[in-house]
């Protein structure tokens, strides 16, 4: 959708957006201590996301994984984010919740589900869909970091159908024992 935004005005906001303080990670949970290590081998930390991954490609989701996780813990949730899209809030891209609470991964496709059509419990992109949404960064509007964030949680989440950014944020408080973040980046040019 963002993609038929002019060129025009992706250059004028260039620069505007939420930043990295408001993704869920630092906004909600800043004390907890980063301790869980997130990778892709789609992507490096902070190095471009692959085409295939947004828009511009099939939009398909990339493979993650995460390890890390402390013993005893209950479940994992995923939230991707993007902390440049030109909104007062980040851009939800993908919620993945009700995950085991260990080390795991996702595959490369599996958050590509439509409307929780999968293995996986997917929560909705701020599309209101329950499914991964690509990143479709306005055209001059520079480059988006797109924050895959995983928490590990001391206690299940309970949290059912399809579930926003708000509710999964309301039932983490008080659960949130470690955390990780891997960035990826995306410019459409």
């Amino acid at each position: 959708m963002l993609e038929k935004m002019p060129k025009a005005i992706g250059e004028a906001l260039r620069g505007v957006g939420p930043g990295l303080d408001k993704l869920v990670t630092n906004a909600h949970f800043g004390e907890v201590a980063a301790t869980l290590a997130v990778t892709s081998p789609a992507f490096a930390d902070g190095g471009p996301m692959p085409a295939d991954a947004t828009a511009d490609g099939s939009g398909t989701s990339p493979p993650l994984a995460w390890r890390g996780v402390p013993a005893g813990c209950a479940e994992v949730v995923v939230v991707i984010e993007d902390a440049d899209s030109p909104t007062p809030a980040p851009l939800v891209h993908a919620i993945v919740y009700g995950l085991p609470g260990r080390d795991g991964a996702v595959a490369e496709g599996e958050l590509s589900g439509q409307d929780g059509a999968g293995p996986l419990r997917l929560g909705k992109s701020s599309y209101l869909k329950a499914a991964y949404l690509p990143p479709d960064p306005p055209t001059g509007h520079g480059p988006h970091r797109y924050a895959v964030q995983v928490f590990a949680l001391d206690a299940p989440s309970g949290l059912k159908a399809e579930p926003g950014r708000g509710a999964v944020v309301a039932v983490m408080a008080g659960h949130v024992v470690a955390k990780g973040l891997l960035i990826g980046t995306y410019e459409r040019a």
